[in-house]
Formats: structure tokens, C-alpha cells, sequence
């Protein structure tokens, strides 16, 4: 079997089956992430296959390692979301999302969707890619093209932000 940095070599070099091979691995973490982030299942599927026609296109640009790919491709992807929510039709044309009563999910689960929906994309972003998608810091800084603390900052921040809008009922 061919070891990943020579496929990395290959996709580079304009090899479309080893770009596919590089990326395919990244795929569900890459709709996870449009997916909270836009809140749409279709936009985010179109985000990602966007996402992934730029990331091809610009595979020469890649600088690093395979430990850069993810950052990288992920990077795109949060940018091709961004550029959805910018574009005039999204808030003309953005149809609600209805959910049949036997799907609905529980009320925590609704509460916790509704204030993480309420913050900015920029502010959702770090806190989607770090508990949602497992990112550790180091590589949220490099997807987010900032340094570690500045990483560290932004999820804070942001969860700050979200623990604020939640608000937690006792029952007695």
C-alpha cells in the first residue's frame, strides 16, 4: 500500500485519485462542520462539495505535512460557509427547516441548537471544530490561521457567550 506522504506528493503533482484518497477521510467531519454552521443540510452538502473543488484547485498551496491537510481543507470549508451566509439569496430564499413531531429532538437538545444558531458564524466556528469536531488547539489554530492563545481566547470567548444564552431550569 502506498504510504500518505507520497499520495500527498501525487495529489500535488495533480493526481485526482490521490487528492480523492487524501480528502475522502475528511469528508464527515467537513459536513459536520457546514452543517452547524449553516444550519442547512443541503447548503452544507453544497458547501462541502464547493469546498472541495477550491481545496483541488488549490492543492499546490498546500505548505507543511499531512498534519497541515486537515487544518487546511477544514480552513476552506469554514471560509466556503461564510461566503454562504454573505450571499443576498441565503436570508431571501432560506426555506424553514420542519421537523415531524416523532423527530424532534429533546428540549436540551433544541435549547442547546437555538443559542449555538443565536451566536455569529465567527463565533460558532471555534467552538464547532474544537467539542464538536475534537480538534485540539494546536491544529484550531492553524484552521482558524491564528495563533494557539488567540485560539484559546476565541473558545472561551465564544463559550462564555453561549453559557450566557442558555438558561437552566430547575425542577422541583
Amino acid at each position: 500500500m502506498e504510504q500518505r506522504p507520497q499520495i500527498l506528493a501525487r495529489a500535488v503533482e495533480g493526481d485526482p485519485e490521490s487528492f480523492s484518497r487524501l480528502i475522502e477521510p475528511l469528508l464527515d467531519q467537513a459536513y459536520r462542520l457546514a452543517a452547524v454552521m449553516l444550519a442547512d443540510r443541503a447548503a452544507a452538502e453544497d458547501a462541502v462539495q464547493e469546498a472541495s473543488i477550491k481545496a483541488w484547485r488549490k492543492v499546490r498551496q498546500l505548505r507543511g505535512d499531512l498534519n497541515s491537510l486537515r487544518p487546511w481543507f477544514l480552513s476552506i470549508v469554514a471560509n466556503e460557509c461564510r461566503m454562504t451566509r454573505r450571499t443576498r439569496w441565503w436570508s431571501v430564499v432560506k426555506l424553514p427547516d420542519v421537523v415531524s413531531p416523532a423527530r424532534e429532538a429533546p428540549e436540551s437538545h433544541a435549547d442547546l441548537r437555538g443559542a449555538l444558531l443565536r451566536l455569529s458564524p465567527d463565533e460558532r466556528l471555534p467552538l464547532v471544530l474544537h467539542f464538536y469536531l475534537d480538534l485540539p488547539l494546536e491544529e484550531l489554530a492553524k484552521t482558524l490561521r491564528v495563533s494557539p492563545a488567540a485560539a484559546k481566547s476565541r473558545v472561551y470567548r465564544a463559550a462564555r457567550r453561549l453559557r450566557a444564552d442558555l438558561t437552566i431550569e430547575e425542577v422541583f
